[in-house]
């Protein structure tokens, strides 16, 4: 397999006012109240996390995307995310056109401390807006009100900020086809450069996954939640948006580069509670608490970073490569799994996609990117490039994958 150098770096802030009934996330709860200037716990975790990075074996290739995830990284006072950046600069260096990227809850975060932080070189601002509609933000365990969303754009605007994404979320308990209508509306109006629309996941550990059931009442059915995502696609298209990933649209020139990387499948460094680095073939969850990371950052720094993570099967990087890239409009290049694997995996790929090519969910394209439209013997020693239609492929993603997963895992 072809190794790589990481060039990119997510770095996991878990601090949050509460936990949203639908998250899993490792995170640390603050509270409401808590000053996060006056946060030891803050201060003691940007220690460790700066201490991973200084330790961390480089390459020296300059970082070309950093993206600071959370939790809510917005409720970081600036000179710990100069302390970050200036880590970050010092161990890797970070090229004079990276991207990144900061996710930002509304109601956490100042006119000023935007300032400060695009002034320190954040030049892309992701805020998780979810919902515009109070009630069911209540619902959801949300901080923020409708009330913050309007003041937190209006921050944007005032600090001449261009490139900022909006996160919401379908499929909520309460939430109908005209309600998420409606939501959509309102982010267009906004007119962010990009938007994340994502369908609510019950994860089983999280309020919503031992409280709800999938498709029934209070959660939408699954043909209203077909729906929302339909018109997902209709509306955000239709207003200049293109769907370059099954959850995400962009205007021209505003894709999330960071995000590109997973979903390219290349590698990548993951720094702080919690976080996945991808790196030599091998992936490293750190622990998700933030006593067993500070017990692991020390640990590794005892070793001299001697550590071991197991390294992926060739298998296990297929199938990665076809779940992620497959979640992009531009889809699959058959080029690298060609070089990499025997004519017996390409033709397993093929025979098991005809099905859904047949009936419209699955595209293949040719080394000239025109669409192959008739089928023969031969028909795959021709594809060039797969992909799956936009929105009736992606929305059965999940079944054509487990269809790939269940034929390659016996084949290659």
């Amino acid at each position: 397999m072809e190794i790589l150098t990481p060039v990119s770096a997510y770095l996991h802030i878990p601090f949050c006012r509460r936990r949203c009934y639908y998250c899993d996330f490792p995170i640390s709860v603050l509270g409401d109240k808590t000053d996060t200037n006056q946060s030891g716990s803050i201060a003691e975790y940007i220690e460790f996390l700066c201490e991973e990075i200084k330790i961390t074996p480089t390459c020296h290739l300059s970082l070309e995307t950093i993206f600071f995830g959370g939790g809510t990284p917005s409720l970081l006072p600036p000179r710990y995310l100069e302390k970050i950046l200036l880590t970050l600069d010092e161990h890797f260096g970070i090229h004079s056109d990276a991207e990144i990227s900061i996710e930002m809850d509304p109601g956490t975060f100042t006119l000023e401390q935007l300032y400060d932080y695009k002034t320190l070189g954040v030049n892309r601002f992701s805020i998780g807006i979810q919902s515009f509609n109070d009630e069911l933000l209540e619902k959801c365990g949300r901080f923020h009100r409708y009330s913050d969303i309007e003041r937190a754009i209006n921050f944007i605007h005032q600090n001449n900020i261009k490139n900022f994404s909006i996160d919401l979320i379908s499929g909520l308990p309460y939430q109908s086809v005209e309600s998420w209508k409606n939501s959509l509306d309102q982010a267009i109006k906004i007119n962010p450069t990009h938007i994340s629309c994502y369908d609510l996941v019950l994860e089983p550990v999280t309020a919503f996954g031992k409280q709800y059931k999938p498709g029934k009442f209070p959660l939408p059915n699954d043909e209203d939640t077909s729906k929302m995502y339909k018109i997902t696609q209709q509306k955000l298209t239709q207003a200049g948006y293109e769907h370059y990933e099954i959850s995400n649209y962009a205007k021209s020139g505003y894709q999330c580069r960071h995000n590109l990387v997973y979903w390219e499948n290349k590698p990548y460094y993951g720094f702080g509670m919690g976080a996945a680095s991808y790196n030599n073939n091998k992936r490293c969850t750190r622990p998700k608490t933030r006593k067993s990371y500070y017990e692991w950052v020390n640990q590794l720094k005892q070793s001299g970073y001697n550590i071991s993570f197991p390294n992926l099967t060739r298998i296990d990087i297929l199938l990665e490569t076809l779940m992620l890239g497959l979640r992009l409009k531009k889809g699959v290049y058959l080029s690298k799994i060609t070089q990499e694997f025997d004519q017996k995996v390409i033709e397993t790929i093929y025979q098991t996609l005809v099905p859904y090519y047949q009936v419209g969910l699955v595209h293949f394209k040719n080394i000239n990117d025109n669409f192959i439209t008739e089928l023969n013997d031969n028909t795959w020693q021709s594809i060039y490039r797969i992909i799956l239609s936009d929105p009736d492929g992606f929305l059965l993603s999940n079944t054509i994958l487990a269809s790939l997963f269940d034929k390659l895992d016996s084949t290659a």
